[in-house]
């Protein structure tokens, strides 16, 4: 892609603007919450910022907590155990 140089006005060639894209399937965001139950945590040993993890799983209809704890499951339903119940 050629742009224009802020500086100098001159043509550059460059291969790319910003950052790639840092694509992370869910079930490794999930995985890593469910195995450290703390979103800082998962994000250190992911690599990625809490603002990512967060993100992940917006886009997948899920919160941390449910995640955590074990709430929310593949069709994003939560599951009736212990301590819920169905009333």
């Amino acid at each position: 892609m050629l742009v224009q140089c802020p500086h100098c006005g001159g043509t550059v060639a460059v291969n790319g603007l910003g950052r790639k894209a840092f694509n992370m399937p869910v079930t490794r965001v999930c995985d890593a919450l469910r195995l450290h139950g703390s979103v800082v945590t998962a994000a250190n040993e992911l690599g990625c910022s809490r603002a990512y993890i967060y993100k992940v799983l917006k886009a997948d209809g899920r919160t941390p907590a449910e995640v955590i704890k074990g709430l929310a499951t593949k069709d994003n339903s939560l599951l009736h155990n212990g301590g819920l119940n169905d009333g």
